[in-house]
């Protein structure tokens, strides 16, 4: 079945005219992923579409009260996470419990939360790496030369600034603006597995 929804996934993708980059050697079982830029339903659409094609499941956290019948069906197909948002437990251990309980685990998340225009980001997906020990990785929605895109791997240190001053330099390379409000340094010299 994985390998027929791979099959479908590369023939939309065809049909919309986008390219979707193979795996790159960094990516593993566990991990935290990024997407750039979020301006309309149709990227979301692409990176659902983008998980069959690689044959992984990627999964999203939804307030748990949008999992009800039968939305709560389709919730589960798209690889939704019922997050509790009363829980004494923050939904930074939820998730962290979820990656140590489980063998494979991708976690998708817009940073900037809304298809608008953002003047920051929002960090819990920096929050949430480094409480699960994974890394995050940086992927790219390339409009101009249509095509999804693998940017680089953070490992989270001790310092969230200096993560999103990495993330940033790795989204500015490829050509997206990063929105992050505040006055960073100019680039830094990384290297980006």
């Amino acid at each position: 079945m994985k390998q027929i929804l791979s099959l479908v996934g590369k023939l939309l993708y065809f049909l919309m005219g986008w390219r979707f980059e193979p795996l790159p050697p960094y990516i593993s079982r566990k991990h935290v992923i990024i997407g750039f830029p979020h301006t309309s339903n149709m990227d979301a659409i692409r990176a659902f579409i983008g998980y069959r094609i690689i044959k992984r499941t990627g999964h999203i956290m939804v307030k748990k009260e949008w999992f009800f019948w039968p939305m709560s069906v389709v919730l589960k197909i798209v690889g939704g996470i019922p997050i509790d948002r009363n829980s004494s437990q923050g939904a930074v251990e939820q998730m962290a419990d979820i990656f140590n309980g489980r063998n494979e685990f991708l976690l998708a998340i817009v940073p900037e939360g809304t298809r608008k225009k953002v003047k920051t980001i929002k960090t819990g997906f920096w929050h949430i790496a480094k409480a699960a020990n994974v890394s995050i990785i940086c992927w790219f929605l390339d409009n101009k030369n249509k095509r999804a895109r693998w940017l680089g791997e953070v490992i989270p240190g001790d310092n969230m600034m200096n993560d999103l001053i990495r993330i940033r330099d790795i989204y500015e390379r490829a050509g997206y603006i990063f929105p992050l409000d505040v006055t960073l340094p100019t680039p830094i010299n990384t290297q980006v597995r």
